[in-house]
């Protein structure tokens, strides 16, 4: 697991390796200093060689000095590499995260996803930030110190084999438990974020409903259950620390028995057993660093897990046509071949979300589209009218049989290139935070205020936008609350158009625009893009009556193909559609 994310620093291995340099030094300057206090007592006071005992305390002074830069310049490094490593961790976890198809998304919910990207790195970046120091210090320390109290006095440093292993058996009950609730701990997060997220976006149906209590005592719920998985991993944590002082005392305790019946027999000195009891404490502070970075790495494994589930997801679309440099540019290794003309068959598809779910959501789908035509699709809810059309530009893969355009499996085109050839506008319409220029540039970055204009005149969002004080520039809060849902829509379809795509696909996409916006939008479509192969999804007869040609579907299957003459005259599931409707109309 550390191999893998030892990659994550090969931009900041100096500023690693600095920073454990500079731990070092000032452990060897910090073990310098008992030594030169065990001579002022020893034979500095003794003698009352004043001159003897203020250079040494010269030295200390300095000693401590240097070790004071070297802590200083250790931090300062070792924040480089630990802030870097985090950034460069978040940063390929994103990166994972945008190669995923719809599929991917779906194993993982999006307040886990968010709580992977921000506080499980931040729990790794803490622990580089703060454990380089005793990971590195803490061994170094115990060991040289406990050579210094050998070379002091051999016999009393054999107390110590008596207390690390007390110590270490107190630590491994700790960690025991600790380790599935850091886990559990994480989880609930996650839960807490993902009430936070559902609130926030229907803090309108909230609000409407008058559910703000409900809403309260579900938060106070997940909340709750976090509190106490926290409680009760820290309540585990926190014993190490009486843990250890129970051994820490207990060790001085007799270091200071044995040591002073030495002293009284002469066969140890008073400044020996002082700098004795310096190490002491050295190598007792060195053990609590050690039981520490144990805590924090039972921690961070628990994150590390975590991240992996997410860095190690098998992307289900992979993009064989392309691959990437390093630095992420695309390389096309087809660069002839492009979705030319628009025609779509596909053929005996079957499609399930789930590989071992026992039934498909589509069932032996067989149909073609010529390039150009139009294609309606009706059915009743839950019929796979969406799913159907996400398999073209492989927002899904097709479980069996074959997906085509231009007589090509879709699987041969590279992804930037068959999706760059689909204009998709998805049920569920996505504004960004910005202008309403850049939420249209992102159907075409280079676009001009013509082009804009062009799109947004078909898909009739010039109406409103020329009575907005600022035009284009008017600005659009987060998710383009500040707009209708129509005019949502029509800036959606305006965007699809801006590609200037091959194929345009609107998944019930003006079903919140009336139905003389929509005549207009689809006789502005039909006069613009006659060449353009438009699949549309409604719920309304008079969105698709149009049509060349019109899928009715059931349940997963095809019912019927053909024209709104056709299967107004024998086909049940059209006929009664077509009748609630103009009867609804007429009432």
């Amino acid at each position: 697991m550390l191999k893998r994310f030892w990659g994550y620093f090969s931009n900041y291995k100096r500023p690693l390796i600095i920073s454990c340099i500079c731990v070092i030094l000032e452990s060897i300057f910090e073990l310098v200093i008992p030594l030169l206090m065990a001579d002022i007592i020893d034979v500095g006071v003794p003698a009352r060689d004043t001159s003897y005992i203020l250079i040494r305390g010269a030295e200390m002074v300095v000693c401590a000095l240097i070790a004071l830069a070297l802590g200083a310049a250790y931090a300062h490094f070792g924040s480089i590499a630990g802030m870097g490593f985090g950034a460069e961790l978040r940063r390929a976890e994103y990166k994972k995260v945008q190669e995923y198809s719809f599929s991917n998304i779906d194993h993982f919910s999006t307040s886990s996803l968010v709580t992977r990207l921000t506080n499980d790195v931040t729990v790794l970046q803490n622990a580089i930030c703060n454990g380089i120091r005793p990971v590195v210090r803490g061994p170094f320390m115990m060991v040289a110190a406990f050579i210094m109290t050998v070379i002091l006095n051999p016999k009393l440093s054999l107390i110590f084999l008596a207390a690390i292993p007390i110590l270490g058996l107190f630590l491994y009950f700790i960690l025991r438990k600790l380790g599935p609730m850091y886990g559990q701990m994480q989880k609930a997060l996650d839960k807490v974020n993902r009430t936070i997220q559902e609130n926030l976006i229907a803090i309108r149906v909230v609000k409407s409903f008058v559910t703000e209590d409900y809403e309260r005592g579900k938060f106070a719920e997940v909340n709750s259950r976090f509190r106490k998985t926290s409680e009760g991993a820290f309540h585990y944590a926190a014993l190490n620390m009486p843990c250890f002082q129970l051994v820490m005392y207990s060790t001085i305790i007799c270091i200071l028995w044995f040591g002073g019946n030495m002293v009284i027999s002469s066969s140890m000195q008073v400044g020996e057993l002082t700098g004795f009891l310096s190490y002491v404490l050295q190598i007792l502070n060195s053990l609590m660093m050690i039981s520490n970075v144990f805590m924090m790495l039972t921690r961070s494994v628990t994150s590390c897990e975590r991240i992996l589930e997410v860095l190690d997801e098998p992307i289900d679309i992979k993009d064989a046509s392309v691959s990437r440099d390093p630095d992420g540019t695309v390389k096309d290794l087809q660069p002839g071949l492009e979705v030319s003309r628009g025609d779509i068959t596909f053929e005996n598809v079957w499609f399930k979300y789930d590989k071992d779910a026992p039934e498909y959501v589509l069932s032996d789908i067989s149909l073609n589209l010529g390039a150009g035509q139009t294609m309606g699709i009706l059915g009743a809810t839950g019929s796979a009218k969406t799913s159907l059309v996400q398999l073209i530009p492989r927002l899904y893969e097709a479980t069996k049989g074959h997906v085509l355009i231009d007589g090509h499996d879709v699987k041969e085109y590279s992804l930037v290139h068959l999706r760059d050839a689909i204009g998709v506008v998805l049920q569920k319409n996505t504004l960004f935070s910005g202008s309403i220029r850049e939420n249209l540039l992102w159907g075409n970055s280079s676009a001009s205020d013509e082009e804009l204009m062009w799109a947004c005149r078909i898909a009739c969002a010039d109406e409103f936008i020329s009575r907005l004080p600022q035009g284009l520039d008017t600005v659009l809060d987060q998710g383009g609350v500040n707009v209708s849902g129509g005019q949502k829509q029509r800036l959606c379809i305006a965007r699809a158009l801006l590609k200037k795509p091959r194929v345009l696909i609107f998944d019930d996409s003006t079903s919140a625009v009336d139905t003389a916006t929509e005549s207009r939008i689809r006789h502005a479509l039909a006069h613009d893009l006659p060449h353009t192969t438009k699949i549309i999804i409604s719920q309304r007869i008079s969105s698709v009556q149009h049509a060349d040609q019109i899928l009715i579907m059931d349940n997963g299957h095809i019912n019927e193909t053909g024209t709104h003459r056709q299967l107004l005259d024998h086909n049940e599931i059209y006929q009664n559609m077509y009748w609630s409707q103009k009867k609804g109309a007429k009432a």
